[in-house]
C-alpha cells in the first residue's frame, strides 16, 4: 500500500477535523499527507482564515469550483476529484463528516478503487430527507475504514451490518477545541469589538437548508429571536444573508447580523454566550464543551424527530420555538 494519505475537504467543519488529523499524521516521517480543497466554502471567513488560525498547511490542490453567488455541485466535485486521484495514487483517501464534499470524494475514490477512511463515521439521525444523512450513509457504505466518534456511532454501523473495519478513536473536533480554546479567549478581540458583556448575550447560528431555504422556517426563527430579551449575535452564512434579502426577511430588533467569523472568534463568542442557539452539529459540541451552554437546534420548525441527530446525547431538548424556553443539562459529558 502507498504511504500517501489524501485528505479531501471543502467546508468549515471539515477544516476543524483536518486540523487534528494533520497534527497526528505529521508525527510520522514516512507518511505523505496530500490535501485537496474542493472549494465548497468560498468565503474567506468560511475557508481561508481557518488555515492560518489552525496552522494547517495550504491545500496541495484547490479545485476552486465554488464562487460567490454560486453553489458547488456534488457532481462537479466528483468529476474533478476523479481527475486528480490517479496522479496522487493515495493508499488511503481520508474524508470527513457529512458534507457534499465528503460524498463526492467517497464516490470518486470508490469508482477508482481507492480505499476510503471516513472520519466521523456512524452518526445517524434517521431522516433521509436531510442531505447530511444521505451523505454520511453513502460514505459509510463505501468506506473500508470507519473512524467513529462515539460508541453509539459504532453500534449504528454494526446494526447496519457495515462490512468496513470499525474503530472508535473519539471525536477529533473535541481535540481541536481543547487545543485552541485558551488561546482563542486570549487572542480574540471580537468580544471587545462588538462591545459584548460575557454571559449577557445569546449566540445564534443558522445554516441548514431546512431552515435557510424555507422562508416560513426562517421567519419563525426570527420571530422566536424577537421574543428573547437579550442581545443576539448572529454570524450569518453568505447563503443565509442572500436568502433573507431575496425574500425580504428582516432580523428581529435585538438580533445583530455580522459576517462569518473565524474559528478563534467563534470559540470566544461561544465561551462568553449565555446560551447558544444553533442548527449546527459541530457548534452543539463546542457549546457543550464551552461550559454547559445548551445548543438548541431549530430543526424543521414545527416537527419533533423521534431521536436527536448526529448521535447526540439526552442533554439536548427539542421543541418548536427554542428561544422561549430554558433548559439546564444534567447528564454527564457525552463520550465524544
Amino acid at each position: 500500500m502507498s504511504s500517501c494519505i489524501c485528505s479531501i475537504f471543502g467546508a468549515r467543519p471539515q477544516f476543524i477535523k483536518v486540523c487534528a488529523m494533520s497534527r497526528a499524521l505529521d508525527a510520522f516521517d514516512d507518511i505523505e499527507h496530500v490535501t485537496i480543497h474542493t472549494g465548497q466554502h468560498y468565503d474567506k471567513m468560511l475557508s481561508g482564515v481557518f488555515f492560518n488560525e489552525l496552522n494547517i498547511k495550504e491545500p496541495d490542490y484547490h479545485l476552486g469550483l465554488a464562487a460567490p453567488n454560486r453553489s458547488c455541485p456534488t457532481g462537479e466535485m466528483m468529476l474533478e476529484i476523479e481527475k486528480m486521484l490517479p496522479g496522487i495514487k493515495p493508499g488511503i483517501v481520508l474524508v470527513y463528516g457529512d458534507t457534499n464534499s465528503t460524498m463526492a470524494a467517497a464516490l470518486a475514490a470508490s469508482k477508482l478503487d481507492f480505499d476510503i477512511a471516513h472520519v466521523e463515521a456512524g452518526l445517524r439521525c434517521g431522516d433521509m430527507t436531510m442531505p447530511e444523512e444521505l451523505n454520511r450513509c453513502v460514505t459509510d457504505r463505501l468506506s473500508k475504514i470507519l473512524l467513529c466518534p462515539t460508541e453509539s456511532a459504532r453500534r449504528n454501523l454494526e446494526s447496519e451490518r457495515n462490512t468496513g473495519d470499525i474503530f472508535v478513536p473519539g471525536d477529533v473536533m473535541v481535540d481541536t477545541f481543547f487545543i485552541f480554546r485558551e488561546s482563542a479567549i486570549k487572542q480574540s478581540s471580537i468580544i471587545d469589538t462588538l462591545t459584548l458583556d460575557s454571559g449577557k448575550y445569546l449566540l445564534l447560528t443558522v445554516h441548514r437548508a431546512e431552515n435557510t431555504n424555507d422562508p416560513e422556517n426562517l421567519i419563525s426563527i426570527m420571530d422566536g429571536c424577537g421574543a428573547a430579551e437579550r442581545r443576539i449575535i448572529f454570524p450569518a452564512h453568505p447563503r443565509t444573508i442572500n436568502f433573507m434579502k431575496k425574500h425580504g426577511i428582516a432580523t428581529a430588533p435585538n438580533v445583530e447580523l455580522i459576517e462569518p467569523v473565524s474559528y478563534i472568534d467563534m470559540l470566544a463568542l461561544e465561551a462568553g454566550a449565555a446560551k447558544i442557539l444553533t442548527d449546527s452539529g459541530g457548534v452543539q459540541k463546542e457549546a457543550y464543551l464551552a461550559g454547559g451552554c445548551l445548543a438548541k437546534r431549530p430543526f424543521k420548525c414545527g416537527t419533533a424527530p423521534n431521536h436527536p441527530p448526529n448521535g447526540c446525547s439526552p442533554w439536548e431538548v427539542w421543541f418548536r420555538n427554542p428561544f422561549l424556553y430554558s433548559y439546564s443539562p444534567q447528564s454527564p459529558l457525552p463520550a465524544w
